[in-house]
């Protein structure tokens, strides 16, 4: 069961069965580009084509005639969408040429950190699905084991060595991001280096190997501000592929007993500060928050107890 979070989280949501089954015929994506009832999502850079501001181009085989790449992502399951439900949905990986060639207006391209929240559950999970395959692709082109160049399978799910038969899998880093609040129920908020000095949000962090949620929690906490924290809870989840990361969501309490020392980490943290809803709210003017397309922004919200206008 989702969580009431998870529920409200533009990235999270979905109306596509990814179908795996199709996955495993050798020729899938061919019999499928030679349908003229399948349907393709064309990705260059991260980036998906745009029919408007609020939905996906989705085209007809015929529409892109070359790839580097593709990937099946299932079929539609949206009955008020302008195809059929069943609809098969390919994604094209396309490189610079191929992409100018298709469509040369960069404008026309939508980034989800953008657009994320204005699709429809359809449209955002075909686009989250497809830019984080495409990620995996860009950055597992050659084993590990061997170096050779890997190659595409599966409809676009696995890459296998040539030779020895190796196989790669798409792989999703999981990070914790965290609401800490205090005894006075105050949340923190960090300023991160490589943002502008206005913009604040909550501390996150990678999960490290051999480590659980929980403990994930409590040391980024720690490492990053100086504060110990006790009872992390799992609040929702939320795809993030830039690259290729899954948030999920906590909140956690300041350790009474031992709560620590407020200091940011001064590396990726440099600056670290308690908002009260009323100091929040006064402080929008010059406080930037997360975009709309965040799990940040909910869970920032459902501690501030109602929208926040920004």
């Amino acid at each position: 069961m989702s969580s009431p979070l998870t529920s409200r989280l533009p990235l999270s949501r979905h109306e596509v069965d990814r179908d795996y089954l199709t996955r495993e015929r050798p020729d899938a994506v061919d019999e499928l580009l030679a349908s003229a009832d399948t349907r393709v999502l064309p990705v260059w850079h991260g980036r998906t084509l745009m029919a408007s501001s609020e939905r996906l181009a989705l085209l007809e085989p015929a529409a892109v005639p070359a790839a580097r790449g593709h990937v099946y992502l299932g079929r539609s399951q949206a009955p008020d969408a302008a195809e059929p439900v069943g609809t098969p949905i390919v994604a094209a990986l396309l490189d610079d040429e191929q992409a100018k060639g298709l469509q040369p207006d960069e404008e026309a391209w939508g980034s989800l950190r953008m657009f994320g929240s204005d699709l429809s559950a359809r449209d955002v999970g075909l686009a989250v699905e497809a830019i984080a395959v495409a990620n995996w692709h860009d950055s597992h082109r050659f084993s590990p084991r061997t170096g050779r160049v890997l190659v595409s399978g599966k409809a676009g799910w696995v890459r296998s060595d040539p030779e020895d038969g190796h196989e790669v899998f798409p792989r999703t880093d999981p990070a914790i991001i965290v609401g800490v609040t205090d005894a006075d129920d105050r949340l923190l908020l960090g300023s991160n280096a490589l943002w502008e000095s206005n913009r604040w949000s909550l501390l996150a962090g990678f999960v490290e190997p051999g480590e659980s949620l929980e403990q994930a929690v409590q040391r980024e906490i720690f490492e990053e501000s100086g504060v110990r924290v006790v009872d992390p809870r799992y609040v929702g989840s939320q795809p993030w592929p830039f690259p290729a990361s899954l948030m999920l969501g906590f909140t956690a309490t300041v350790d009474a007993v031992d709560p620590g020392v407020l200091e940011p980490d001064g590396a990726e943290i440099v600056e670290l500060r308690w908002f009260s809803r009323d100091e929040l709210a006064a402080s929008l003017g010059d406080v930037l928050l997360p975009g709309r397309t965040s799990i940040a922004r909910a869970i920032i919200e459902d501690w501030f107890g109602a929208e926040i206008d920004q």
